[in-house]
């Protein structure tokens, strides 16, 4: 079943994000096979995990500190998140990578604390322009997924989320072709079945995020090893956001 979650970034107050859900809620009530999660801002979780209730909508943090608590001014734990009502949370986006100085390490530490307090990891991963055009895309997967993923059992490996981002596509308009991330898919794929085995390769839903709108969402998954998408752009606008959705699923009964 394709996921589709959509990260809100640093928009929307509290409010906006309750009347989003709420709008939401109603243009997707007709549409079944496809999960659906938004990711609003910390401040928004509680308020949308509310209005969500009850309903198909999942809620996902944007991200997780790995402290359960502590002197750590500014963080949030992933207990608290969980208490404030989210699932998910998103973790190593390439904006935390390039504007926060995360790392790999941190990634994992990150992936491995929110896996403990029962939440679902959405682990980012992808190259630059530079990276591609230097020819290390696969190189630079491989590592991060190698080293992001680091001593997570192959059983947990299958219950969650890879995003590959390519980062060149993100907020650019520039979106990789569905040959490009299919490519990308397939060899993210090989990598968790040849490391983790082909169970946990298999039901783990692997992602495309880089500037994806309603009129690619169904090339892109169409792909193979495309499970869905993690939208940014576009998910800002409850009606573009309902339209990937039910473009990526299918009537209900």
């Amino acid at each position: 079943m394709p996921l589709i979650a959509g990260n809100w970034k640093m928009y929307k107050t509290v409010n906006e994000a309750v009347v989003f859900v709420k709008e939401l809620r109603d243009l997707v009530k007709g549409v079944a096979g496809v999960e659906i999660v938004v990711a609003p801002a910390f401040t928004a979780v509680h308020a949308v995990a509310e209005a969500a209730r009850n309903t198909s909508i999942g809620v996902a943090a944007q991200d997780v500190y790995w402290e359960r608590e502590g002197a750590f001014t500014g963080e949030v734990s992933p207990a608290m998140i969980k208490e404030a009502g989210a699932a998910y949370a998103i973790v190593g986006h390439s904006e935390r990578r390039r504007l926060f100085g995360e790392t790999d390490v941190i990634v994992n530490r990150k992936t491995l604390a929110a896996i403990g307090a029962g939440l679902t990891p959405i682990v980012c991963i992808g190259e630059t322009l530079e990276e591609r055009e230097r020819g290390e895309m696969l190189a630079v997967l491989d590592r991060q997924i190698k080293d992001g993923l680091d001593q997570i059992p192959a059983e947990q490996i299958g219950e969650l989320v890879v995003a590959y981002e390519p980062v060149w596509a993100i907020g650019t308009g520039r979106t990789a072709t569905a040959a490009q991330a299919g490519e990308a898919h397939a060899h993210i794929r090989k990598r968790l079945r040849q490391w983790f085995g082909a169970d946990a390769a298999d039901h783990c839903h692997i992602l495309y995020g880089g500037s994806v709108k309603p009129d690619n969402i169904r090339e892109l998954i169409a792909e193979a090893d495309v499970d869905g998408a993690l939208v940014g752009g576009a998910s800002l606008d409850v009606r573009s956001f309902a339209d990937i959705v039910t473009r990526s699923g299918r009537p209900a009964v």
